[in-house]
């Protein structure tokens, strides 16, 4: 029994609409977004063209012409994505999946047409013979079919490994000082003795886990004060108005401001330091 498709393009393209209609709306819909955008960013885009540069069946066989769709697929997408990250849009979901749809729409109307230019026996098509076994051929055929089969199962796998599996970016601390205005310029420089000077310090988490931060504050040669303690989550901010009275007269006396990071627990993990320079007169 043979199965014939004249015209496979109609469903790649419903699968292109499809995602689409997923990604819009229903944007929590993991799974459905795997199952549809695995084959529309693997295959989709590389089939088409290929459809479009070879429209005949004489031009390439099954092998061939799958394996060259998984390979361009491959090649086509990142490159869109280098296109798109040269223009307003960047590199996003949404300027994506239109742009490699648009690709695969316009590849498969060049396609439709190209093949029209050929009659119904020379025009690529795919057909089926439930009768044949899968791996039927010669034993080259055979080979290849499953290299193929491998190659394309561990490309998945893979994919599905990188989605699957959180990402951790770096882990570091955001540590800064402003000016009483909140802008990095005019912080204290010149003060007298007893005055006060006012800094805003703020701390941005961004360890990927919930860390506890101690401020210490230090005025030229004098006793260390903690004048900040905070325990923030992943991407939380802190930001306080910190008040330092300078206790004695001098030119060019350092302020210096320690973060330390879980001192609790973690007691000689390296500090993070930022200072200021003063003068101080009577």
């Amino acid at each position: 029994m043979k199965i014939k498709i004249s015209n496979e393009l109609v469903p790649l393209n419903l699968i292109t609409l499809l995602l689409i209609l997923v990604i819009t709306l229903f944007p929590e819909s993991t799974t459905l977004r795997i199952i549809l955008g695995l084959p529309f960013i693997l295959f989709l885009p590389g089939y088409t063209f290929i459809s479009a540069l070879f429209p005949r069946k004489k031009d390439l066989d099954s092998i061939e012409r799958m394996a060259l769709s998984f390979g361009l697929s491959i090649a086509i997408t990142p490159l869109i994505g280098l296109i798109l990250n040269y223009t307003p849009w960047g590199i996003r979901l949404g300027p994506i999946l239109y742009s490699l749809s648009l690709f695969i729409l316009i590849t498969s109307v060049i396609s439709w047409w190209r093949r029209n230019q050929y009659s119904e026996e020379e025009r690529f098509s795919i057909e089926l013979n439930l009768t044949q076994p899968i791996l039927g051929g010669s034993l080259l055929d055979r080979v290849l079919s499953i290299i193929l089969i491998i190659a394309i199962i561990s490309s998945v796998i893979t994919l599905i490994y990188v989605i699957a599996t959180p990402k951790v970016g770096e882990r570091f601390t955001e540590f800064y000082i402003l000016g009483p205005e909140g802008m990095a310029e005019n912080y204290p420089q010149l003060l007298s003795l007893g005055e006060e000077g006012k800094v805003i310090l703020g701390i941005i988490n961004r360890e990927h886990e919930p860390t506890s931060y101690q401020v210490e504050i230090k005025i030229g040669e004098g006793e260390s004060k903690v004048v900040a303690s905070v325990v923030l989550a992943h991407d939380q901010k802190f930001e306080d108005t910190i008040i330092f009275v300078p206790e004695r007269v001098g030119e060019s006396l350092k302020v210096l401001f320690t973060l330390h990071k879980n001192r609790e627990t973690e007691p000689d993990r390296e500090k993070i330091t930022l200072h200021l320079w003063v003068d101080v007169r009577e």
